[in-house]
């Protein structure tokens, strides 16, 4: 029988003798104090496995030493050093000690893989697992946080400084690259690859050719669908093998370096001003001192044709749509079910256009790939309002689903409580930081007098105590009572608005959402419910048919009540 980490384990390069002799072949079995679990992470593919199965040996030896048994070994490939990085792996390793208790010892390799975003979250991080009894061994500096959890915040502070100055040095060295008119990294735009060490681009000679078809189509004013469905229906693929898509033939015809120049692009920021790691499409081109842009190797097109495009694809935009302006903002949800209901046939995901939802395949890369489903927008939002109505109704108060729609439902309906827990989180994080700083003043570097040090403690532990509270405050349980009763549920959903009636759909489906069966033809009549499939997080409860058939009828009154208003 083997261990549920052993595919990560092989991937490394470990060969089965070698595991029996560290300990990691058999599953691991005991109580969580005899059990162990162990975080390797690389930044880069490149990197050495090499490294990676030294790390793992030296941490199996400690484990040894230590009486424990490593329960899990948790890999992952990410550069972490980001706030906006999220460390899944990570996240399962310390959850497991914290959450679940299944082991109270979590082994790293060296402490900046805990965190490289300072003392705040390494001192929250080692305030769960002292809560639970548990510590983190790093084994590179042999620090064990049962007694060196001072050190341990130092550090953690030491890497995020670490990762500070690199990232100077990085973006400086990009800047100064680009200026220089060097292709600094990347994807390179359909019809151009890099130049292996020389930092320009050249003509691929493989794409050029569709490349170059493409451009003269975009300066022929042919629109991007239209293109799309052309190169389809000849059987030309991207890049990828994929078909083409009118989304992407407006990428490449706003993309600077399509036309062979340096791009200089605006970052994407998240809701608190922070760099979210993205960039926004296209850009605008770098200019040297004559205010010239600066090129950096050959292109699809010539910048003068670069301009031309994009004024032809403005000149047909709506005022402030999609196309030509990248200032319009976030659009209204005006449908409820794109985006949720796919195509029958393809897979892929039905939009809405007109009066009706089409299948988006169909519409943006034409009938050569996709046949298409399609159903009209108002029988289809009614027999999907019908059946949320009956499964909710049909479920336990103890069921999963329910407590997930309540989380979502409250976060869209309470956007500012959502927004005031991640600023808690955040303040609570600063302030565990200041606390290992204060005691770092205290007795590390001896800069405090023990009354400073008290009088300050007892300051911020106060302040500390009261973003836990709040914390906790935020995060209560959801009230489930407006799921279980018929009309208040119709209320629920009446007053949500179509944003807020999507939130509460997805959060009863899985990721596959609702499948839109092909009609048998034209002059069928089949009830629209016929034709959705639906795939619910959990299975309705047979037991519960009456509650599904008031809440039908419930939703059929009110549809009525609604039309005879209108007539």
């Amino acid at each position: 029988m083997h261990r549920d980490d052993y595919p990560v384990l092989s991937a490394l390069g470990f060969e089965d003798d070698e595991l029996k002799e560290l300990g990691l072949w058999e599953p691991a079995i005991g109580s969580p104090a005899d059990l162990a679990e162990m975080y390797v992470r690389r930044s880069k593919k490149k990197d050495s496995l090499s490294s990676l199965r030294e790390q793992v040996r030296r941490m199996a030896a400690r484990a040894k030493t230590d009486g424990l048994k490593v329960r899990h070994v948790w890999f992952e490939q990410k550069s972490a050093s980001k706030a906006y990085v999220r460390r899944e792996e990570f996240e399962k390793a310390t959850e497991a000690v914290y959450l679940h208790g299944l082991s109270k010892t979590l082994y790293v390799f060296k402490t900046s893989r805990l965190s490289r975003r300072g003392m705040g979250q390494v001192g929250l991080l080692l305030d769960k697992f002292e809560e639970k009894g548990a510590r983190v061994f790093a084994e590179a500096e042999g620090l064990d946080s049962h007694h060196s959890r001072m050190v341990f915040a130092v550090m953690g502070e030491q890497a995020r400084d670490q990762v500070k100055d690199l990232g100077e040095f990085t973006q400086n060295g990009m800047v100064g690259a680009k200026r220089d008119g060097k292709w600094t990294g990347g994807v390179t735009p359909y019809g151009l690859r890099a130049v292996k060490g020389e930092g320009r681009l050249e003509r691929h000679p493989g794409e050029y050719p569709t490349a170059r078809r493409i451009a003269e189509y975009l300066l022929d004013r042919k629109t991007p669908n239209w293109i799309a469905a052309k190169l389809n229906e000849e059987g030309l693929k991207t890049r990828h093998g994929r078909n083409w898509q009118a989304t992407g033939i407006i990428a490449l015809a706003h993309a600077v370096t399509w036309a062979g120049l340096v791009a200089q692009r605006e970052r994407i920021l998240d809701k608190d001003g922070q760099w979210s790691g993205k960039y926004h499409r296209g850009g605008v081109p770098m200019l040297d001192k004559d205010g010239r842009p600066i090129p950096c190797g050959e292109g699809v097109i010539t910048f003068a044709e670069h301009v031309k495009i994009k004024s032809i694809l403005a000149s047909r935009a709506q005022k402030r749509g999609p196309v030509g302006d990248r200032t319009r903002g976030k659009r209204e949800i005006s449908n409820l079910l794109s985006g949720i209901m796919n195509c029958g046939r393809c897979g892929a995901k039905e939009v809405s256009s007109g009066p009706a939802y089409r299948c988006y395949a169909r519409t943006n890369e034409g009938a050569h790939v996709c046949e298409g489903v399609s159903i009209g927008r108002g029988p289809a939002d009614e027999a999907v309002t019908q059946a949320w109505f009956g499964h909710i109704l049909s479920l336990s108060p103890e069921s999963a689903t329910l407590h997930e729609i309540a989380r979502e439902w409250l976060a869209y309906q309470d956007p500012e409580k959502e927004a005031r827990k991640a600023q808690v989180t955040a303040e609570l994080e600063s302030a565990v930081g200041r606390e290992m700083q204060l005691k770092k003043e205290r007795f590390i570097l001896g800069r405090m007098s023990e009354a400073d040090y008290e009088y300050l403690w007892r300051e911020l532990n106060a302040q500390i105590d009261g973003f836990k509270a709040e914390l906790a405050e935020l995060t209560r349980e959801a009230d489930l009572s407006p799921l279980m009763d018929p009309e208040a549920l119709a209320d629920l959903w009446k007053g949500a608005g179509i944003a807020g009636q999507r939130a509460l759909l997805r959060a009863a489906l899985t990721d596959k959402g609702i499948t839109l069966k092909p009609s048998k033809g034209r002059g069928y009549r089949v009830p629209p419910l016929d034709r959705l499939e639906f795939h619910w997080r959990e299975a309705a409860d047979p037991a519960k048919d009456d509650a599904i058939d008031a809440g039908v009828d419930l939703v059929e009154r009110t549809r009525q009540r609604r039309r005879g208003m209108t007539a």
